[in-house]
């Protein structure tokens, strides 16, 4: 029996395990993919206080190195099931566990742009992570489709390895920070494409040799990253009575659901503001009300 099992090993969910361990709780931090979660697939990060820039995952390192030095229990397998009565119990792929207390911090993963053959043609001409496939792409033309800050941050990525970037947005404005458009504007590969969105792809011998655009263009792309928003990781409480909108997790002030016990922080909760200080801080806010 466990005083606090973490679902997620983002820096919310490591975050959470650090300050529960220092507050002498017995603790598990369960993660069915790569720990350090979304964070491994930045490039770069420049807006956590302390750390002027630093590669994802670098810092997902920093952080595992972290919780194991300070002995935290945790177990590479994916959640299944929640049976969330006094005694929470966690269904995983190999294990049942249970704890007094839950903390859901399973973040978000990317959304697709819907064409079809989109799904197939992942890991194979189709990407979210420039950080991970861009190599693929040295010396050739490819497509971010985005208009967020993600996407100007890996189009810059990008920028440093392909021949071209193609950065398509289906509005007259991009949303991303200030700064990044305007190292974007200044990159000479980097050709802006406002007003348009791919409507389909263009498939020859079973490759990804170009998109068409809604205009009707065509552009030769070898390779297409996409950055069009985020979908949370929720499946697990398909046969629960946690709230939800979206599909995001809806908590109180304390970070706790409408499910005593049960609490929720980072991505995977709905709020306004997404980043990775106020994930780690909403990590450490729900462990501290939970043991007053």
């Amino acid at each position: 029996m466990y005083d606090l099992i973490i679902i997620g090993m983002g820096i919310s969910g490591i975050t959470a395990g650090i300050y529960a361990k220092r507050a002498g709780m017995k603790v598990l931090i369960l993660e069915g993919n790569a720990p350090g979660g979304t964070i491994n697939k930045i490039s770069e990060i420049n807006n956590y206080p302390g750390i002027a820039s630093i590669s994802g995952p670098d810092l997902a390192y920093n952080l595992f190195e972290e919780i194991n030095k300070m002995a935290i229990e945790y177990k590479l397998e994916k959640v299944t099931d929640l049976i969330l009565e006094k005694i929470k119990t966690v269904k995983t792929t190999s294990n049942v566990y249970q704890a007094k207390n839950l903390l859901i911090a399973s973040g978000r993963k990317p959304k697709l742009l819907g064409l079809k053959d989109e799904e197939k043609f992942l890991g194979r001409g189709i990407s979210t992570c420039a950080l991970c496939d861009g190599a693929l792409y040295k010396n050739k033309d490819v497509a971010v489709i985005g208009g967020g800050s993600s996407a100007l941050s890996e189009a810059l990525y990008l920028s440093n390895i392909v021949n071209k970037v193609y950065l398509i947005h289906r509005r007259n404005n991009f949303r991303g920070e200030d700064n990044l458009l305007q190292m974007v504007s200044s990159k000479r590969n980097i050709e802006l494409i406002l007003n348009n969105e791919v409507t389909s792809l263009k498939i020859i011998d079973d490759k990804i040799e170009g998109i068409i655009l809604k205009d009707n263009k065509e552009l030769k792309v070898k390779g297409i990253f996409i950055y069009v928003g985020n979908i949370p990781n929720t499946s697990f409480l398909e046969n629960t009575a946690i709230k939800r909108e979206d599909n995001y997790i809806i908590v109180d002030s304390h970070h706790e659901t409408n499910i005593k016990g049960v609490y929720a922080s980072g991505d995977v909760t709905k709020k306004e503001i997404y980043q990775i200080i106020n994930a780690a801080s909403e990590g450490a806010e729900a462990v501290i009300y939970m043991t007053r």
